[in-house]
């Protein structure tokens, strides 16, 4: 991975890793991560998954705070600004892909599914499975050059993924028009902020569309919509430090006031209020 360029405290990290890099797949320890000083917030364009062998700390996603401990997993997908709060005494690795990475079909839904779990604890049963996965992984992916057949990464990956079980892959399957809505809601949120566009552009009718979004989330369209702005809007005002004014520019709405209005009826709060209430949490 590389840092791509800096607003204010965000470094925005994108994948290229140096040599192999065909499969998609790069891990690296705790240990690395803390001599590299990542301890910054961070947005990337690719999956993290890490493996806490031993330890405590905590990591930060998206404003939330969870805690990691002995026998723990934490994803972090691509897009959600992250960052690690406490990582002196985690020991464990960090395993670095990109969506396309995982080569079954069923981890590759673990992949595209909604609401990734932040993190989750890896039953006793489960962990010599999970360790032995991870750590096959990380020897395949420090092959010498010419001792590696590119198509391990991905498989072993695939391997870690289906061993670690997490939350969301106990979730019902989604109806299949719920990853296209997703799909079209991340390309389109900033422009398009009505559930009936969506239907639509899909060619479905607006209840069926409910009914997939309803399925896969619990959450009716509109509420899915809206919780997707009202990330970006908190992402943008703590990390990025716009104004109301900029952020309504940036997320589509006529405004300032138009946002002030969503804004607050979605938290309960002014914009301004929100931003200074997260620089005193910093």
């Amino acid at each position: 991975m590389v840092e791509t360029g800096q607003v204010q405290a965000i470094r925005q990290m994108t994948y290229q890793p140096a040599g192999r890099g065909a499969a998609g797949v790069e891990t690296m320890t705790f240990a690395r991560l803390r001599a590299r000083g990542d301890g910054g917030t961070q947005r990337a364009d690719f999956h993290v998954l890490a493996v806490v062998d031993a330890g405590r700390g905590a990591v930060t996603v998206d404003f939330l705070r969870h805690p990691l401990a002995e026998r723990s997993a934490v994803w972090v997908p691509p897009g959600a600004v992250h960052r690690w709060d406490d990582i002196a005494a985690l020991a464990g690795h960090l395993v670095l892909f990109v969506p396309t990475a995982p080569v079954t079909g069923a981890t590759r839904g673990l992949v595209a599914a909604p609401d990734l779990a932040a993190h989750w604890g890896v039953p006793d049963a489960d962990w010599p499975y999970v360790d032995a996965a991870c750590r096959h992984l990380v020897l395949e992916a420090a092959a010498p050059p010419g001792d590696f057949a590119a198509e391990l990464p991905g498989i072993l990956l695939s391997a870690l993924l289906a061993r670690l079980r997490p939350p969301h892959a106990e979730k019902p399957s989604a109806h299949p028009l719920f990853p296209l809505f997703r799909a079209s809601v991340e390309a389109h949120f900033r422009e398009h902020h009505d559930a009936g566009h969506y239907a639509r552009a899909l060619g479905y009718a607006p209840r069926t569309l409910s009914r997939a979004v309803q399925q896969a989330t619990g959450r009716t369209a509109k509420g899915y919509i809206v919780d997707r702005l009202v990330l970006e809007a908190k992402r943008l005002l703590a990390h990025d430090r716009l104004t109301a004014a900029r952020c309504a520019d940036a997320l589509g709405f006529p405004d300032a006031s138009n946002f002030s209005v969503f804004f607050r009826k979605a938290t309960g709060m002014r914009p301004g209020a929100w931003q200074a209430a997260a620089d005193d949490a910093r």
